[in-house]
């Protein structure tokens, strides 16, 4: 069986061509889905004014809505800020912009204002080990985009307690000096019988000198309660 060599040419060409053709649109797509990325990852790093995005409500996930009041509520008593995602300092993985481009494509919009919720040492605070990404909703609400890292440690809670407010501060001050008046040798103080007026004293003295440690170390570091930084951008707030 002969073959044309002509006509085999101009098959294989064509072949080729259509083969260009169609990684010529597959590139393009990759562009387009590269640019996407970049504009998200933008708009993560620029300050907003947005309280709303146009979700379509009946497609949100309702597990992944939180009011303003039970995320603060969380930043209290973990010790945490709810900030721009702007300050974040961190990277942000490529799962987070995946999802950003997702919920976008799926409620046809382009979202903004967006929020962290972490510690204090993950954003650029200005002078005055979990993050969770979240979009306004509106009113007051706010979606959960994703989360990545590692979960916060279980004593995190028991050791920022403390600091929470004014109230636990006292009573943390309160039980510290109880603790110190009770393993003082008091032998080394007097040598008389010792009696209650002793211990009083003692714990009087003991009450002073934790509080006045705590009051200075509060005021040298710029540290306050939890729950006046948890949305405060200033690290020493």
């Amino acid at each position: 069986m002969s073959t044309n060599i002509e006509r085999e040419l101009n098959r294989r060409r064509a072949k080729n061509s259509a083969e260009v053709s169609i990684l010529d649109q597959i590139q393009q797509v990759l562009d387009s889905n590269e640019e996407q990325r970049q504009d998200i990852h933008t708009r993560l790093r620029s300050r907003s004014k947005t309280t709303a995005n146009a979700f379509k409500l009946e497609a949100l996930e309702t597990d992944k809505i939180y009011h303003i009041d039970t995320i603060k509520s969380i930043c209290v008593d973990y010790r945490l800020r709810f900030l721009d995602a702007a300050l974040f300092k961190s990277e942000f993985p490529e799962e987070a912009i995946s999802k950003i481009r997702a919920l976008e494509d799926e409620h046809d919009t382009s979202l903004s204002g967006f929020k962290m919720m972490a510690p204090s040492k993950l954003f650029k605070l200005e002078n005055a080990d979990d993050p969770l990404l979240f979009a306004p909703i509106g009113n007051g609400y706010y979606y959960l985009i994703h989360k990545w890292g590692n979960d916060l440690s279980g004593l995190r809670r028991l050791l920022v307690w403390p600091v929470k407010n004014f109230d636990n501060m006292v009573f943390s001050i309160f039980v510290t000096s109880i603790l110190l008046t009770a393993i003082s040798p008091m032998g080394v103080f007097t040598n008389k019988e010792v009696g209650m007026t002793e211990y009083v004293m003692l714990f009087l003295f003991m009450f002073k000198a934790v509080a006045a440690i705590v009051l200075y170390y509060g005021f040298a570091a710029g540290k306050n309660f939890n729950t006046a930084i948890w949305n405060s951008k200033y690290y020493n707030a």
